[in-house]
């Protein structure tokens, strides 16, 4: 049955503080529940010190990046939640285990991305597709939000409450990626909160150099694009990185595990790296199927609603067995356009929605 229900798209402007009252007050029942978080604390951590751990997260963020802390203290009080434990909440490095083989899967987000350049696509644009699979609470909760700041680039993203899955800016830059497990955490930056602070910039290069801080508590896969032409893949961990570009073909895939040679010694999930594999194989092997010329928004939707290899398919189902992972939502971007469309739930069932920056 198609998916009900379309991700309502909320409009906020003003200062930092401003913009994090506005998610606060219409996402308080998402952040206050977040906070509620005592069951869910790892490795026997009371919550006292998870907060503790927390702050030394924060403490680096509030000096590196402490417009941000504008905007998540904003939308503490607007949901009256304690900004601590909600900071702590943005901090998923601070969630599980250390990652290291035999603590178990590391990850809970599943994503996979696709991206067509040139020579690939009919009309020569830059194309990112990206399915993000995740709990069905977090399919529930979506929102799509479009921030406007003084100053910052108009952004439009796609995630819940504070949290940001994908986005894009008025700048003509696009973000998307994927979650792994790299071995090399340390307090720093968090990875979540490098995302919003990347879709700030207005360069490709700013954006990179974002994604590269040197004070990252970690990383994620980045995908990143612009709608100059420029397609670059930031594989990353604390410590490192390896960038790539989409091969001569115009083709890009990644999922959750580490891909570059240089980068594998940081893989901190080897066990779950072979079930993700499985969907970067199948990935590749739809879009290489694809002749030059030929890929367009309609080619890429239907290869996200693939389901070979199930329940390691991209187009994932809560009825395939695998506890806590279903895809949660879908979007398509057409960078050279900056037009993106989107739809709750599966791909391969579900209304589509579309977002472009005014002109």
């Amino acid at each position: 049955m198609t998916t009900p229900h379309t991700i309502p798209l909320l409009r906020f402007e003003g200062s930092y503080r401003d913009v994090g009252e506005q998610i606060g007050d219409s996402c308080a029942d998402v952040l206050q529940r977040s906070v509620a978080f005592d069951a869910e604390l790892p490795g026997g951590r009371t919550r006292a010190e998870q907060l503790a751990l927390a702050d030394r997260y924060r403490s680096l963020t509030a000096e590196a990046m402490p417009w941000i802390l504008e905007e998540l203290d904003g939308a503490a009080e607007a949901a009256e939640v304690d900004p601590l434990a909600l900071f702590a909440c943005a901090v998923e490095e601070i969630w599980y285990e250390p990652r290291t083989p035999g603590n178990g899967p590391a990850i809970d987000g599943r994503c996979s991305d696709l991206v067509a350049a040139p020579p690939a696509t009919a009309d020569s644009h830059i194309l990112v597709a990206h399915n993000n699979d995740l709990s069905p609470r977090y399919r529930d909760e979506l929102v799509a939000i479009e921030r406007r700041v003084p100053g910052d680039p108009a952004v439009f993203t796609i995630g819940n409450g504070i949290w940001i899955s994908v986005g894009w800016n008025d700048a003509g830059l696009s973000l998307t990626g994927n979650e792994l497990s790299p071995n090399d955490e340390r307090v720093g930056i968090p990875r979540e909160l490098q995302v919003r602070a990347m879709l700030r910039e207005t360069t490709m290069d700013a954006m990179v150099g974002t994604a590269l801080r040197h004070d990252r508590a970690s990383s994620y896969n980045n995908v990143l694009a612009s709608r100059d032409g420029t397609v670059v893949n930031v594989e990353g961990s604390a410590t490192s990185v390896e960038m790539t570009e989409p091969d001569e073909r115009g083709h890009l895939v990644h999922t959750n595990h580490y891909v570059c040679d240089s980068m594998l010694p940081f893989e901190g999930d080897p066990a779950y790296a072979g079930r993700s594999a499985v969907r970067y194989g199948r990935a590749a092997e739809l879009l290489a199927a694809q002749p030059d010329g030929t890929v367009t928004e309609d080619v890429l939707r239907e290869l996200l609603s693939d389901h070979e290899h199930a329940p390691d398919s991209l187009c994932r189902h809560a009825d395939e067995g695998v506890a806590g992972s279903v895809t949660c939502f879908w979007c398509i971007a057409d960078v050279t356009d900056m037009r993106i469309v989107f739809g709750r739930g599966n791909p391969c069932d579900s209304v589509a929605q579309e977002f472009a920056f005014a002109g």
